[in-house]
C-alpha cells in the first residue's frame, strides 16, 4: 500500500494554515525523522503547543482548529511516524511514538515545563506517554485518548480480523471504513460524507498503519497502569455523543491521574476539533492559560 502523499501535494483548503513543506524535521531516538509544521503566533510569550493527530490522519486534521488556537500561540503540528512527510521503520511500538513527541518537545522548548501538547485520539495517548519521557512538557490535552479498564475494549468483535483481511487484500478503503465505523462509531451516512472529502485518499493511503495502532493501544506501555503515572496537569476532553467506551476510558484515567480534569463537549462525537471548534478551543485555552 502506498504511503500518504507528502504535504507539498496538498491543496491549500486541505493544508489550512500550514505550509506545504515542513518547517523542520526532528530526529527521534531511533533515527526516524518527524516532520513539524508550524503555524500560529510565532512571537507568542505562551508555551508553544504541539498538535498530535490520531489514527490514519496527519497534521492537516487540525486545519480548522489551528487558526483559532494560533491567534495567541505558536503551534507545532506533527506528522506522526508513517504519515505525510515523516519517516518510518518496519518495526513499531507506541513507545517509539512517545520518543518522537519527546524529541519534538525538547527541540521546541527551552527547559522543563516550557511546551504544551494536545493530542486527538491515539495521538493523545502518545502525548500522555511522551510526558513520561521528558520534563519539557508542561501540560497535556488528550481528546478521547484514554486506555480502557481491564475487561473493556474499543473493538467490536471481529474488527481486528476484518481490518487485517482488508489490508491483506490491499483494500485500504475497506480497512479504513471498518475502523471508522467500528471504533470511531461513524454511521453509513457519515462515512459517505467523509468519502467525498478531499482528505479521504490521504486517509486511505495511511490505512496500513491502522492494524499496528489497534494492536499497540492494548500494550502495557499504552495501558491505564502506565499512563496513570503521568504527573503533569492533564485535560481530558470527551464528546457527549461519542461511543460509551470513550467516556468510560476517560473517567477511568481521570480517577487515576495525579492532576486531571474532564470536559464534555455536548453534541460532539469523535471529531469535535472539526464540528465544535469554538467550544473545543475554549476548553483548551482555559486549561492552558492557568
Amino acid at each position: 500500500m502506498t504511503r500518504p502523499t507528502p504535504g507539498a501535494a496538498l491543496p491549500a483548503r486541505v493544508r489550512g494554515p500550514f505550509a506545504a513543506e515542513p518547517t523542520r524535521r526532528v530526529r527521534s531516538r531511533d533515527g526516524v525523522e518527524i516532520a513539524v509544521f508550524e503555524a500560529g503566533l510565532r512571537s507568542s510569550a505562551e508555551p508553544p503547543l504541539v498538535l498530535v493527530h490520531g489514527a490514519t490522519a496527519d497534521h492537516t486534521t487540525f486545519r480548522a482548529l489551528a487558526p483559532v488556537l494560533g491567534a495567541r500561540r505558536r503551534l507545532l503540528a506533527v506528522d506522526r511516524r508513517g504519515r505525510g512527510a515523516s519517516g518510518d521503520r518496519a518495526d513499531y511500538s507506541i513507545g517509539q511514538e512517545y520518543d518522537d513527541l519527546a524529541a519534538v518537545a525538547d527541540a521546541a522548548g527551552s527547559g522543563p515545563g516550557t511546551v504544551d501538547v494536545l493530542g486527538h485520539s491515539y495521538g493523545g495517548r502518545c502525548a500522555l506517554g511522551a510526558s513520561l519521557r521528558t520534563s519539557t512538557i508542561r501540560r497535556v490535552v488528550a481528546y478521547e485518548s484514554a486506555p480502557l479498564p481491564a475487561g473493556s475494549s474499543y473493538r467490536p468483535p471481529g474488527l481486528l480480523e476484518e481490518v487485517r483481511g482488508a489490508l491483506e487484500r490491499g483494500d485500504g478503503e475497506a480497512a479504513l471504513a471498518t475502523f471508522l465505523a467500528g471504533i470511531v462509531g461513524m454511521s453509513a451516512a457519515e462515512l459517505d460524507a467523509y468519502r467525498a472529502e478531499p482528505v479521504w485518499p490521504m486517509r486511505v493511503a495511511a490505512a496500513y498503519t491502522i492494524l499496528r495502532e489497534i494492536q499497540a493501544e492494548t500494550s502495557d506501555a499504552a495501558g491505564l497502569e502506565a499512563l496513570s503515572r503521568v504527573t503533569v496537569p492533564v485535560l481530558l476532553i470527551v464528546g457527549g455523543r461519542s461511543r460509551s467506551p470513550f467516556g468510560i476510558g476517560t473517567q477511568a484515567l481521570a480517577d487515576r491521574l495525579a492532576d486531571s480534569e474532564v470536559v464534555t463537549i455536548e453534541g460532539a462525537a469523535h471529531a469535535a476539533h472539526h464540528t465544535h471548534v469554538a467550544e473545543f478551543a475554549a476548553a483548551v485555552e482555559g486549561f492552558l492559560d492557568r
